[in-house]
């Protein structure tokens, strides 16, 4: 008897903003394939007894390939267990789902999706942002600074010349490069922006900036984003993450790992 695939949003960290539907499931999964940027603490809710399989990718150190990750979780599906394939945030934002999605239907493998909070919301929350206002902003927008080899990119200056809130997900570190990115894009050097690592968790941290000094902003641990638009002026500073101005030239060389890709 086959068993089942369900594609869990693990929110953006912490285990408290699980949906009851994720927790439930991994409180009884039988096997678990999880991204590098779900939390440990989201990863001890699930039984002891239950298989786990890192099968995180970053950019340029994959440790597994798409095409196996599908092939492991149609095949644990096929053996009668159920399957989380546990993804940060949301399964269906920036997640590959779709690709997984495409593989489970052709193996006629029974699936379903279990949404989850998006890294963009739990991140604004973390820094008391409204994303949209109605007196600054009436729309956001998710982008990448990533996208697939042979991919059309987004178009960022039809976004920024809307007005809409950016929020951009796995922004990297190169950050003189994404500066320029905006600018090109139209927007001005005194937009501001704030730079969220790790967002909901007891390792958060954050840093203000405007998209001028974005090549300043630390080279903060992934998971983390960037927010742009003239929501964030309604941040709460008492929240903020100081970074002292003798590091900032430091930066430069800070050897963080990248982005994971989710």
């Amino acid at each position: 008897m086959k068993g089942k695939v369900f594609l869990v949003g693990a929110g953006p960290g912490d285990p408290e903003l699980l949906t009851v539907k994720a927790l439930r499931l991994l409180q009884s999964a039988e096997a678990v394939l999880y991204d590098d940027l779900v939390s440990p603490e989201i990863l001890k809710v699930i039984p002891s007894a239950a298989q786990l399989h890192n099968v995180g990718k970053r950019c340029g150190r994959k440790k597994i390939q798409q095409e196996e990750i599908n092939f492991l979780m149609i095949a644990l599906a096929d053996s009668g267990l159920q399957v989380i394939r546990l993804k940060s945030g949301d399964p269906m934002i920036f997640s590959r789902a779709g690709e997984e999605i495409e593989a489970l239907r052709r193996a006629s493998v029974d699936y379903e999706i279990v949404p989850g909070v998006t890294a963009a919301l739990g991140a604004a929350a973390s820094v008391h942002i409204p994303l949209t206002h109605r007196h600054v902003s009436s729309a956001v927008v998710f982008l990448t600074a990533h996208q697939a080899a042979n991919s059309q990119a987004a178009d960022w200056e039809k976004s920024a010349g809307s007005g809409a809130t950016l929020v951009i997900y796995m922004p990297g570190h190169n950050r003189i490069n994404l500066a320029m990115r905006l600018k090109a894009a139209g927007l001005a050097g005194d937009t501001p922006a704030v730079v969220i690592s790790r967002a909901s968790t007891p390792h958060q941290q954050i840093f203000r900036t405007t998209i001028s000094q974005l090549q300043f902003s630390h080279r903060f641990a992934a998971p983390s984003l960037l927010i742009v638009g003239d929501v964030v002026r309604l941040a709460d500073r008492q929240l903020e993450t100081a970074i002292p101005a003798e590091l900032i030239s430091a930066f430069a060389t800070d050897s963080i790992p990248e982005e994971p890709v989710a």
